[in-house]
């Protein structure tokens, strides 16, 4: 260690830090970084597969190995980019400093014990054990480790931050606006342009201004101009039995909006985050089968999910690929009986009827989808990493149409700030050709509204 610059702080990393995050190192290159010799030898255990894990664990190898190539005495640590150094730490004696309840064969108290070493010895030092395991961080802090979860991997650092896709205005807010506002009239409705307030949360491009009043009329932004110009437009209504799309009219403001994205062929990319039973399946299948099959915008619909189960796994799935997916396409199923009634005969035999597929996310890389409506559902359970895999595949004359609930979240270590859809939601939140609707209120049933408030 570099006893001269006590101004470095030293981090231990959890093997489930560089597990997570194979690029973590960069994140603590200032500073002086331990890796205890036991978190090499539980990657060893994990780097063989074609899951993300694994993938993760041999692209922090290869870097590892790039680090320590230049290193002619590993004990004295290798030189870091950012002025610190990576040490591999070998002080099998350590251990003895474990108390006697804790076993000395655990991986997680080996790396404790070397963090006691090092509080030890370098007492002129912060020493830090970083970990995404709680129960870990909670037995160093009972020993008087300090302890930091690993928060660089965050694509959103407050929940208040993810967008809700519109605005709600007061009177007095909209009465102030509208004072100055020129109005005139479009082929599809009426266009509103005005300056927007300074101090009043504005919409996106693609969001929505829910004006004041019991009918809560809604305007969608067209253009954001220079000086706080602003272009709205009226909203197309579904909520009409007459405008229903394959028998589906949308029963709250919400779904009315998220119906305008979607059926938008100027949109590329539409994300709707929704509770339990708020429609974000249905209004996606239903506008995705009258785009293909009455207006021939895209050539098929592909559907695909992270195949996480909720509870305990039931094991390997015999068949095809199809096959094996059939059974985590259940509310897919549900939404096909629902929209095509009697005419559904089952799921394997609807897909090709009705230009459906649904595909493995194991499958993605290397594809490209050509004018292909792309749902992919339960997207709160891929990392970002895995949606920046299925974004990029999106070819010409196609739309990605990404559905979640941060709130049944069932990946390990991901969480509603580090997921891939969180991820979608905030970087594509200004881009002129994406759009994104919250859906808060629950359609399935009285029940399932009651049961998602309160439990």
């Amino acid at each position: 260690m570099d006893e001269n610059n006590t101004q470095r702080k030293i981090y231990v990393l959890d093997t489930n830090v560089l597990i997570h995050d194979p690029h973590a190192l960069s994140r603590f290159d200032e500073h002086d970084v331990v890796l205890p010799i036991v978190v090499l030898e539980e990657m060893d255990k994990v780097k063989r597969g074609f899951d993300e894990l694994a993938r993760n664990v041999r692209e922090a190898s290869r870097q590892l190995e790039e680090l320590s190539k230049g290193c002619a005495d590993l004990k004295d640590g290798c030189p870091l980019p950012g002025g610190g150094k990576l040490i591999f730490e070998l002080n099998h004696r350590a251990i003895e400093l474990l108390p006697e309840t804790l076993a000395q064969s655990s991986g997680d108290n080996r790396i404790i014990a070397v963090t006691m070493s090092l509080q030890q010895e370098h007492q002129d030092r912060e020493v830090i054990l970083v970990s995404k395991d709680i129960n870990m961080r909670i037995k160093a802090r009972a020993l008087g480790l300090v302890t930091e979860d690993y928060r660089s991997d965050r694509v959103v650092e407050d929940m208040d931050l993810l967008p809700l896709g519109y605005v709600e205005l007061d009177e007095a807010t909209w009465g102030s606006m509208a004072a100055d506002m020129q109005v005139s009239d479009g082929p599809e409705g009426t266009h509103y342009h005005l300056r927007w307030p300074e101090g009043v949360m504005a919409p996106c491009i693609n969001g929505f201004v829910v004006l004041p009043g019991e009918k809560g009329k809604v305007l969608r932004c067209m253009a954001i101009e220079e000086g706080g110009q602003m272009q709205l437009h009226d909203v197309h209504s579904f909520r009409s039995e007459r405008n229903a799309i394959w028998g589906i009219q949308a029963k709250n403001p919400e779904q009315n909006m998220a119906m305008n994205l979607l059926m938008d062929p100027g949109v590329d990319m539409v994300t709707l985050l929704g509770k339990a039973g708020s429609g974000k399946t249905l209004l996606a299948l239903a506008c995705g089968l009258h785009q293909t099959l009455d207006l021939n915008v895209y050539d098929r619909i592909i559907v695909t999910r992270a195949t996480v189960p909720m509870g305990q796994d039931i094991g390997f799935l015999p068949g095809t690929e199809r096959e094996k997916l059939e059974p985590w396409m259940g509310a897919v199923s549900d939404n096909l009986t629902l929209l095509l009634g009697d005419d559904f005969q089952g799921l394997g035999e609807s897909l090709a009827q009705y230009k459906m597929e649904i595909s493995s996310l194991s499958f993605a890389r290397g594809r490209t989808y050509m004018r292909t409506w792309l749902m992919v559902d339960e997207a709160q359970n891929l990392s970002p990493h895995q949606m920046k895999t299925l974004i990029t595949r999106i070819g010409e004359g196609s739309k990605i149409i990404i559905l979640g609930n941060n709130a049944q979240i069932d990946t390990p270590y991901l969480t509603a700030y580090t997921n891939g859809l969180s991820m979608a939601a905030t970087r594509f939140a200004t881009w002129a050709y994406s759009g994104h609707v919250t859906l808060r209120a629950s359609e399935r049933s009285r029940l399932a509204a009651y049961a998602a408030e309160v439990m």
